[in-house]
Parts: C-alpha cells; sequence; structure tokens
C-alpha cells in the first residue's frame, strides 16, 4: 500500500473500531507451557462401586489396577509482524506515526482479534457438544435453545459456577429482545470483561464481534475449566535506527494455543445453524461377529479408539482405514471429520462374545 506525504496531517489518525480481547480470563490457566511446547494430562479412572461381601475373600471387591488416560496439549500457533517507520516519512506527515501509538494500533486491530477469533474456533470445533439445529435462531426461540444447552451440561454435571454464554451479535439481538429474557434478567449490570452485556441464567453475557465469531455458530456454553488458552509468547519491540534503517523497526510475536479438556469437555456446548456450516454425521459402527466396521462417507475421516478413551482428545486415537478385531467386552469409539464441517458427535459400538 502507498505512503501518502502531505504538508499538513492531522494528528488525530483516524483509527478503526476495534476492541479488546473478549476471551480474556474465560478459560483456565491451571496449566503451565514454560519451557515446553506438550503438556501430558493424565487422568485418573476410577472403579464402579460393588456391593460389599461378608464372606470369603476380596470381601470388597476383585481389586483393578486403577488406570489413566493421556491427553497431549501442543502449541502449533506462532505468529509475528515486522513494521517499518522511515523516519523522514513520519517528519513528512508531521509525526503521526509515533512508535509506541502505532504498535498499540498493530496489537489491537491485528493480534488481539487473530487470536480471538483461533481460540473461539477451537472452542467451537472441539466443544464435547456440538448441537447442529436446521431452525434458525428467533426471538421466540432463543431462550429455550440456550436453556437446551445448560440442560446438557447441568445433566454431565458441570458446576454452574464460572459458565459464560457467548453469542454472537445477530443472536444477542433476539436474546435482547425476547420477553423471557428481558422479564427475568436484568441487563443493567456493571461488566466484569470485556464484551460482557449482562447475565443469562447465572451466566454471564458476552457479545462476540462477527469477524471473531466461528461461521455458522449461534451460541456457545464455556465452563471456564473445561479448557485452556496458553499464551506462550506475547512480545513487542520497539528498535530505534536499526542497522540499515534509519528510524524505527517494530517487531511483535506470540505463541499460543487453545485446547478443551477431554474429561471436562461436556461443559462446552455449541449450538450451530445447519443453514450456514453442517455438522458431520455420525458415525456407523457395524460388527460383524468381533469384527467392528466403520461406514464410509465422502470425504470424512474416522478416528476411533478401542481403550475406552473419547477418540476427540486422546492420545491412543487412530485414524480409521480398515475394520478392527474386538475382545469380548471392548468397545470401539468413533467419531467423524470432514473438511469445511463441524465435527460428529460420538458413536460406540461394544463387542459381547
Amino acid at each position: 500500500m502507498p505512503i501518502y506525504l502531505h504538508d499538513k496531517y492531522d494528528k488525530k489518525i483516524q483509527e478503526a473500531f476495534v476492541r479488546e480481547s473478549v476471551i480474556k480470563g474465560l478459560l483456565s490457566d491451571e496449566y503451565d507451557f514454560t519451557g515446553v511446547k506438550t503438556v501430558k494430562i493424565s487422568t485418573l479412572q476410577t472403579v464402579p462401586m460393588n456391593d460389599y461381601q461378608r464372606k470369603g475373600t476380596n470381601r470388597y471387591g476383585e481389586p483393578k489396577e486403577m488406570e489413566d488416560t493421556v491427553q497431549e496439549l501442543t502449541l502449533t500457533q506462532d505468529k509475528g509482524f515486522a513494521i517499518t517507520i522511515d523516519k523522514g516519512n513520519n517528519a513528512d506527515q508531521n509525526g503521526i506515526k509515533a512508535a509506541g501509538r502505532a504498535l498499540a494500533l498493530q496489537v489491537r486491530e491485528q493480534c488481539v482479534p487473530l487470536m480471538d477469533r483461533y481460540v473461539l474456533g477451537r472452542l467451537a470445533n472441539t466443544a464435547g457438544t456440538i448441537a447442529g439445529s436446521a431452525t434458525a435462531i428467533s426471538k421466540e426461540n432463543v431462550v429455550e435453545r440456550i436453556a437446551s444447552g445448560t440442560v446438557v451440561l447441568d445433566d454431565a454435571e458441570v458446576p454452574e459456577a464460572n459458565r459464560a454464554l457467548l453469542v454472537s451479535a445477530s443472536v444477542y439481538k433476539f436474546l435482547r429482545l425476547s420477553p423471557e429474557f428481558i422479564g427475568a434478567e436484568k441487563l443493567a449490570v456493571k461488566s466484569l470483561v470485556k464484551g460482557q452485556v449482562g447475565e443469562f441464567d447465572s451466566m454471564r453475557v458476552i457479545k462476540v464481534p462477527k469477524g471473531r465469531w466461528p461461521k455458522g455458530a449461534n451460541f456457545m456454553i464455556v465452563y471456564k475449566k473445561s479448557g485452556c488458552a496458553p499464551v506462550k509468547l506475547d512480545d513487542t519491540k520497539i528498535h530505534k535506527d536499526p542497522p540499515g534503517l534509519s528510524g524505527n523497526l517494530l517487531e511483535g510475536r506470540q505463541y499460543y494455543d487453545a485446547f478443551v479438556f477431554g474429561t471436562k469437555a461436556m461443559g462446552i456446548y455449541v449450538d450451530v445453524d445447519t443453514n450456514t456450516a453442517a455438522v458431520t454425521a455420525l458415525p456407523v459402527i457395524g460388527l460383524t461377529g468381533a469384527s467392528a466396521s466403520i461406514t464410509a462417507a465422502d470425504g470424512v475421516k474416522f478416528f476411533y479408539t478401542t481403550d475406552g478413551t473419547d477418540p476427540r482428545y486422546s492420545v491412543s486415537a487412530k485414524e480409521y482405514s480398515t475394520s478392527v478385531t474386538l475382545e469380548s467386552g471392548q468397545t470401539m469409539k468413533a467419531y467423524g471429520r470432514k473438511d469445511g464441517e463441524f465435527p460428529s458427535g460420538v458413536s460406540e459400538k461394544t463387542y459381547t462374545a
């Protein structure tokens, strides 16, 4: 793009309308990525309760070794920028490109929206529940649809505290006008986080701009401890008169990612408008004796486990290519992914000899 030199230039340069991050404080910060690229999370697996036997051995039940599942979290987003501000150009433009101001503008207009868009997209595509519906959100049904999501979290025993309801601006329009919402909640509350516009069903409501919102999603319910968005590097630098440049060199780097914890994935629920974004259909698992197979679907890749773990998050998940022989009592769990679609839920089938 050109650089315009002017005899007179208003120092109050017009900046784009931007907002600070809407994901700040949304997720857990329990895990530390200092010094590592990948963190492995182990989750202990409890065993079912037994009837106590008052005679014989093993009166508490047959002892079983406690097992665990592992989820790997690997950082993938390593972004950077470099901007030069020539001293002569800046002088001819009445000094409007002050380095500090320009750096802050770059962070607000580029860095923050990009990270928000990525994190929200990851949450939507790795949520424990992805509920697709061809019925558009309206003033009449928005409260019922959100309530359906909270029921899913309640049934999964997700704590009611630390839940957030994230909505697109278009869906918020209906939520704000809904008689049930206005009659039950007071929107004139003091905002606690950026983007918060009120509360609904004890959840803080956060309105997200279209440019940062996942395509096809209507709303998301997010329990704070169901995921994390670690930022390992968030550096900005101003180099004054570096070699080869009369002026300033502005540089920045962000190294981050976002993850949903498999064991707490049911704390994230996304409602999807299937008129604008498809949700991949559930895999069809068939059993022929001990042989488990998945029915092929055009463009869909299937991933499965046979150790009882959720294939969407498990380190033991494998891509399906041919039938798998199961042992008696063993369960195949599988889900499907297709480019441009939200992933499917999980299907399962158990073989009993």
